[in-house]
């Protein structure tokens, strides 16, 4: 009995293996053909270049558009550097020399033929000085100087800072360019998502990656550009609170010479320069 159940037993076993053996051999032959081309449809260079040329039109628009902006924040950023940094340089030297100055006389006299800011200055509150020849008071000649020198401070502020806004734009929407691209590259992993019919993560993966790409990008144009833009603010700060050091030596120079009565030695001079200059 023991014998005839072990044989029976035997057959079995022999029987189930004849069953499951030939489909086990047949999936494991499929297997080895199968993995390499899936694996060959995933993306391997994950290089910020790799990711660059594997991604869609409108993502690769957005990348292309902020690497622009951030060319041009850098270009901006030297090209106003070294304007303010000479113009506070020609500033400063200019400041000291009327600082020197004795007279209203020597002070034209130092810097005719310049065309720098103060030089600019100067002659307009020479011109002034000339059309109040027939009515040479004291304080209505400061008063009138004083304005005119105010003005040209202010156009002065706005000529340096001209081309800053272009950062503070850049800083404001770049994130926000930058965060369309990664939305619409996201939505292409989604559809892809739909069409595969498989959430592994190795073949969603590198789409996202491509659309975070873009983020990275947006605040790589927007930082410097915020931090560039709040440094030039402070320096046409500086370079006009020395613009305003030039006017009060002006206006110091002026009043000496005034109270000296330097001024009206030759009035009938100074009437023939302002209509010569007419």
């Amino acid at each position: 009995m023991k014998s005839r159940s072990r044989a029976q037993y035997i057959g079995w076993a022999a029987t189930l293996a004849a069953v499951l053996l030939p489909p086990a051999l047949a999936l494991a032959q499929a297997l080895p053909e199968t993995a390499p081309a899936a694996a060959l449809q995933l993306p391997r260079d994950l290089s910020p270049w790799g990711m660059f040329m594997a991604a869609d039109i409108v993502v690769k628009a957005v990348m292309v558009g902020l690497a622009f902006a951030s060319v041009l924040t850098w270009t901006i950023w030297f090209a106003k550097t070294v304007e303010l940094i000479a113009a506070r340089r020609r500033l400063r030297a200019a400041i000291a020399a009327l600082e020197a100055a004795r007279s209203w006389t020597e002070v034209t006299a130092r810097l005719q033929g310049a065309d720098d800011g103060i030089a600019v200055l100067v002659r307009a509150a020479d011109a002034e000085l000339r059309l109040s020849a027939d009515a040479m008071t004291a304080d209505g000649v400061k008063e009138r100087i004083a304005s005119r020198l105010e003005r040209l401070e202010a156009a002065a502020g706005r000529k340096m800072i001209r081309g800053t806004g272009i950062l503070a734009s850049i800083g404001a929407t770049a994130p926000f360019v930058g965060l369309f691209g990664t939305v619409w590259g996201i939505m292409n992993s989604f559809i892809g998502i739909s069409k595969s019919h498989t959430t592994n993560l190795a073949v969603v993966a590198p789409g996202i990656a491509e659309a975070l790409l873009a983020t990275a990008l947006g605040l790589v144009a927007a930082i410097p550009a915020v931090v560039m833009y709040n440094m030039f603010a402070r320096w046409t700060a500086g370079y006009r609170a020395l613009h305003a050091d030039a006017a009060a030596a002006i206006l110091r120079l002026v009043s000496r010479d005034l109270d000296r009565g330097a001024f009206d030695q030759r009035p009938a001079e100074r009437r023939r320069g302002v209509t010569a200059a007419e």
